[in-house]
């Protein structure tokens, strides 16, 4: 399960837009929106693009990508 407000949180910090990232990952927006939600889930090199390319530390790439307990945003 994705933590969506951590991986907001870095995406805002970066300066960087959500269409940008998506276009980075290779994902339309609504693609993008998609697993940022929760609703499909990051594959694995989805994952570390975005850790690249947000500079995601270690120990916050687990606690985004594979966390327990998530509180679902809207998009």
């Amino acid at each position: 399960m994705t933590n969506s407000k951590l991986l907001r949180e870095y995406i805002n910090r970066s300066g960087l837009k959500r269409t940008f990232v998506a276009k980075k990952l290779g994902l339309s927006y609504q693609g993008y929106l998609n697993k940022e939600s929760g609703k499909s889930e990051f594959t694995q090199s989805e994952i570390q693009d975005l850790c690249d390319l947000l500079l995601i530390t270690a120990r916050d790439k687990e606690r985004i990508f594979f966390a327990k307990e998530v509180d679902y945003m809207s998009t």
